[in-house]
């Protein structure tokens, strides 16, 4: 079993593939014995994925921080809730109860979690894989913003390979159920930035 932590729309998204890929991941999850790591809420992507790993049998475990509980309401029945002080220990502390990162499709949020996953990786701070599951081809755009960015010189080459991109759910954790284990990451109060 493993905590598998997936970054999603607080939105549905305009079209209802996205749900639809988001309930399957759910149910997948469960169906072979996973964690769901998240943010905690229940709107959008995020609700509709927790809320199909739990009717599938999974543990759920979200991380939501305090100020955002008037706009976004944590899902009622998770197996745990982690109430944090900021978004930079929401990050943190996911980090830290991750053994793997995924991400659907999603808007501002999901990219700065995502991106700010794979930089720790670059520098680091820990070695959890990272996958994205391209829901009708949502994260091409992105995947060539890297390639330019390879090809531009921005980010060596090796490190253009620490994402696995796939649209099948149950290839995704294949690949993730065949890499060993990583050792736990640095404590996530090495990795917090001060409040301002």
């Amino acid at each position: 079993m493993r905590r598998i932590c997936v970054f999603c729309g607080s939105s549905p998204g305009a079209r209802e593939v996205y749900a639809e890929s988001a309930r399957a991941f759910g149910r997948a999850l469960a169906e072979r014995g996973h964690e769901l790591i998240y943010g905690g809420g229940s709107r959008g992507l995020m609700g509709i994925l927790a809320d199909a790993a739990l009717a599938s049998g999974a543990r759920v475990i979200g991380v939501l921080p305090r100020g955002l509980f008037e706009r976004e309401v944590p899902l009622r029945g998770l197996t745990e809730l982690h109430e944090v002080a900021s978004m930079h220990e929401r990050k943190a502390r996911m980090a830290d109860l991750a053994d793997a990162f995924v991400a659907l499709p999603g808007g501002y949020g999901t990219y700065d979690e995502l991106f700010e996953i794979i930089t720790w990786a670059q520098i680091g701070l820990h070695n959890k894989p990272i996958a994205l599951l391209d829901v009708d081809d949502y994260f091409s755009p992105l995947v060539s913003m890297v390639e330019r960015a390879v090809a531009e010189g921005f980010v060596p080459g090796p490190f253009a390979a620490l994402v696995r991109r796939t649209s099948d759910p149950h290839g995704l954790l294949d690949y993730l159920e065949h890499l060993p284990l990583t050792p736990p990451p640095v404590p996530s109060s090495a990795l917090e930035r001060p409040e301002r």
